[in-house]
């Protein structure tokens, strides 16, 4: 106690990064005493609070993940060589924090984001682009699969590198958005006036510098006819650090913009990553979910329960469900269609409906996003329809008579 009153009698303003830009919110006469003791308390005091003070804090975590085979073998007693041939097809980047957090091998973080030889293993089935995205590419960043929205590919790097990631082919070689293609995207996107929707992705568009960010979000809102942003991330999973006040305070700026989050297990939602959830949440950013179905990760109706409703009280509405894209190298990822229904159909009744997200499949070679939903129909006779309850209790429906002819 003693040394902090003496710190904040004597202490001068020097104000260095990170705390410097903060002095910009605050105004004093030239060479007040007063005025420079009170911003020196009111930086502290504000840079405590926020967690401003911190605010490259990320940007270290980053640097500091792990992408050492040997390291990682050493860790959880796995194959080094094994480990150096995926990362060659595949890399990985796994934050310390993430790290920590793993309990043994075959924990739901560990299958998403260590290396497994089964990567290498090919299947008929799978494919090195599911999505199309080759096919409906429009320019190098931009892809056009639906009549009004376009897909912006802004980043090429994330926090964590999902092993069943649908654009891994894109990671075999360093794949990098510069300037010149973020341009051509703006200016696609200004020339196709039938746009209405823009979701920007990549990679983490949240990995990007908040000045890189901002000139993509001020270009795409300068186009007149876009009336909503949308951006995918996976960083308050994975790097909730990233979710600073500064990014959040020059987010809000480019209204209507949805975020949409990826969380695929309940030990994902942290103490740090609902409070990036919040902060978001607070600065009016509408929030969605995306969940990978995965098998031994959370083929579960349990744990998707758990999941959905950890989602809710974090101020985010479950969206989709996906089945896992037809990668190459996933086919240990994958489960049978009939699962994804038992599971929303677990989900129909016993939670709330805004706990209830959409099941959709990604058709092969970019035909799209089609939604699998259980079938309650029992039996159909004349107009009246026999369906069953969440309980399994039969009801009758009287339909109208909808023949040709007939009021």
């Amino acid at each position: 106690m003693i040394f902090f009153k003496w710190f904040f009698k004597i202490s001068p303003i020097r104000l260095i990064s990170p705390i410097g830009p903060l002095a910009q919110h605050f105004r004093f006469p030239r060479g007040s005493r007063k005025g420079g003791l009170l911003l020196t308390r009111t930086v502290l005091y504000y840079a405590h609070s926020t967690g401003e003070w911190n605010v490259e804090k990320w940007k270290k975590i980053l640097r500091d993940a792990l992408h050492d085979p040997a390291e990682l073998a050493e860790r959880f007693q796995l194959s080094a060589d094994e480990l150096r041939k995926v990362g060659k097809v595949f890399p990985f980047r796994i934050p310390r924090p993430v790290l920590e957090r793993i309990g043994s091998p075959g924990d739901p973080l560990f299958l998403q984001c260590v290396p497994d030889g089964r990567e290498l293993t090919a299947s008929g089935d799978l494919l090195d682009d599911p999505l199309g995205e080759v096919r409906f590419g429009k320019e190098e960043c931009i892809v056009q699969k639906y009549p009004d929205r376009c897909l912006f590919l802004v980043s090429g790097e994330c926090a964590m590198y999902c092993r069943f990631c649908t654009r891994k082919r894109k990671f075999r070689a360093p794949f990098r958005v510069g300037k010149k293609q973020i341009d051509e995207g703006l200016a696609y996107i200004r020339a196709h006036k039938e746009l209405r929707d823009v979701l920007i992705s990549g990679g983490d568009p949240f990995l990007l510098d908040d000045d890189r960010i901002e000139y993509i979000l001020k270009g795409v809102r300068a186009a007149e006819h876009i009336r909503i942003i949308r951006i995918g991330t996976r960083t308050p999973a994975m790097l909730p650090e990233r979710i600073t006040v500064r990014l959040v305070r020059m987010l809000k700026k480019y209204h209507p913009l949805y975020v949409n989050v990826h969380f695929n297990h309940p030990a994902e939602l942290t103490g740090p990553a609902i409070k990036a959830l919040n902060r978001l949440a607070e600065a009016g950013i509408p929030l969605g979910s995306q969940t990978v179905l995965l098998k031994g990760v959370n083929d579960d109706p349990e744990v998707m329960r758990e999941l959905m409703w950890k989602l809710l009280e974090a101020r985010v509405k479950p969206y989709y469900i996906f089945q896992c894209d037809l990668i190459y190298g996933t086919e240990h990822f994958r489960t049978p269609l009939s699962k994804g229904i038992e599971i929303v159909k677990a989900l129909r009744g016993w939670s709330s409906g805004m706990a209830n997200p959409h099941f959709v499949i990604d058709l092969p070679r970019g035909g799209g996003k089609v939604p699998l939903v259980p079938d309650y129909l029992v039996k159909a006779e004349g107009r009246f329809r026999t369906y069953c309850n969440y309980c399994g209790e039969e009801y009758l429906y009287p339909d109208l008579d909808d023949t040709p002819g007939k009021d």
